[in-house]
């Protein structure tokens, strides 16, 4: 009989194009204690206040391509002229812990994720698509942010066009509604995932 606080942890791959909250909805799990966020490794210096470790995995670029040749990286991608990517070991030592780690990625990182033949990472992977309720109500979001200009809302719109093409590659598709009722299915969700019988060790 699985011991109450013998459950592995949840690998929580988040979607979902720019303007559908999914960062706010990470964001909120991870300071309610219920999830951490994965710390992605990068090339790039750190910036003013970051700290090695909490906001980054600072590497060398030299380190950062040893490591994705030895297979140590989940997914990694090449963005203004600097590396980005996901540590194994890290996402892997907070599993083990029984501590869910939330991955707030594009499509094509979650599905180099969704790849991996990790035994540990089959077994804990989860995924969930933040889908906004229409492309009119996303353009509204994001002309609503004040942030961008016009030309920069029509290529995220254009962006998020191509991204939602993929939801059905993704276990659950959480629709947008307000900022409460997504909250609350998001949260319905990890309580829903964390009773899998696969994470009782």
């Amino acid at each position: 009989m699985p011991s109450s606080d013998s459950r592995l942890g949840l690998l929580i791959v988040v979607s979902g194009p720019s303007g559908t909250g999914k960062t706010t909805l990470c964001r909120k799990a991870c300071e309610s204690g219920q999830a951490v966020f994965s710390v992605s490794c990068t090339t790039r210096p750190p910036r003013p206040g970051e700290v090695d470790g909490k906001d980054y995995f600072f590497l060398t670029e030299e380190d950062f391509l040893a490591r994705v040749d030895r297979g140590e990286l989940f997914e990694y991608a090449r963005v203004h002229n600097r590396w980005y990517g996901t540590l194994k070991s890290y996402v892997a030592e907070n599993l083990r812990k029984g501590i869910d780690v939330l991955m707030d990625i594009d499509v094509q990182g979650a599905a180099q994720v969704r790849g991996c033949e990790d035994e540990l990472v089959t077994k804990c992977l989860t995924d969930i698509f933040v889908m906004p309720p229409s492309l009119e109500e996303l353009r509204a979001r994001l002309s609503g942010r004040g942030t961008d200009s016009a030309e920069v809302v029509e290529l995220r719109l254009k962006n998020a066009e191509a991204e939602m093409k993929h939801w059905r590659d993704y276990r659950y598709c959480l629709v947008s509604d307000t900022r409460e009722s997504d909250e609350a299915r998001f949260r319905a969700i990890l309580q829903a995932e964390r009773m899998r019988s696969s994470l009782r060790e």
